[in-house]
């Protein structure tokens, strides 16, 4: 599966979240699922997280504005009288993610960098608010948060984790990897560390059907059991 992108054509987002390009000139505009151009713009900035839930689902996964729109009735997204954008709201979506596609998602207010790989070597997925600045993985970010990145694996040396950024400006930095201070750390005695390589891809369920159980006998299969956690980082 490509990655998801902020920005329906891929290749826009340098010029839309860097040159000041509108998007409601993307041309590819429709496939997002959005209703108009319009609402496409509007909302243009305000979908890493959704596009991370997107990415965490795999094939088959809703359109973004599908996502979207199953957020705002959980109340993570809210908007007010003037119709400002406010979100994402993480307690909402996290509950949202765990009623209607079955993750087993959690929210923590802060997770250190040696939590964070922990839950990682134990099959978890970790949704990490960051600063933007992450789409230029070499310079060091102005201050903490704005952005949602998907934390899909430790490197191969133990000391950093690969993730997918939404609003990367090439492929490069939409899956990337990154050094988490105050590491290194080494890898519990007897633990394989994970594969390094992107998410693995799994077919979405619908709507109903928890990933990891099957619908008719509902006995769990934990071995299948994608898992999504928020970490302030």
């Amino acid at each position: 599966m490509p990655l998801p992108a902020t920005s329906a054509s891929p290749d826009l987002v340098g010029p839309i979240v860097e040159g000041g390009a509108d998007p409601a000139t993307d041309p590819a505009w429709a496939e997002s699922g959005a209703s108009s151009r319009a609402e496409y713009a509007r909302w243009a900035g305000h979908l890493c997280g959704v596009t991370c839930l997107r990415r965490a689902l795999g094939p088959g996964a809703p359109s973004l504005f599908e996502l979207r729109d199953g957020a705002i009735e959980y109340g993570a997204y809210t908007q007010d009288a003037e119709g400002v954008i406010r979100g994402l709201i993480y307690a909402p979506f996290a509950q949202y993610a765990r009623e209607v596609h079955g993750l087993d998602a959690t929210v923590h207010r802060h997770l250190s960098s040696r939590e964070i790989l922990g839950l990682l070597d134990g099959g978890r997925t970790v949704l990490a608010s960051v600063h933007h600045g992450i789409r230029r993985p070499d310079l060091p970010p102005p201050r903490k948060g704005g952005h949602l990145v998907l934390l899909t694996a430790r490197t191969a040396d133990g000391t950093g984790v690969h993730f997918h950024s939404p609003s990367g400006i090439t492929a490069g930095t939409r899956a990337a990897e990154l050094p988490l201070p105050g590491l290194p750390c080494p890898r519990p005695a007897g633990r394989a560390a994970p594969p390094t390589g992107p998410l693995p891809a799994a077919p979405y369920r619908p709507p109903g059907q928890v990933v990891g159980k099957t619908p008719s006998a509902g006995r769990a299969g934990s071995s299948h059991t994608r898992r999504l956690s928020r970490a302030a980082v």
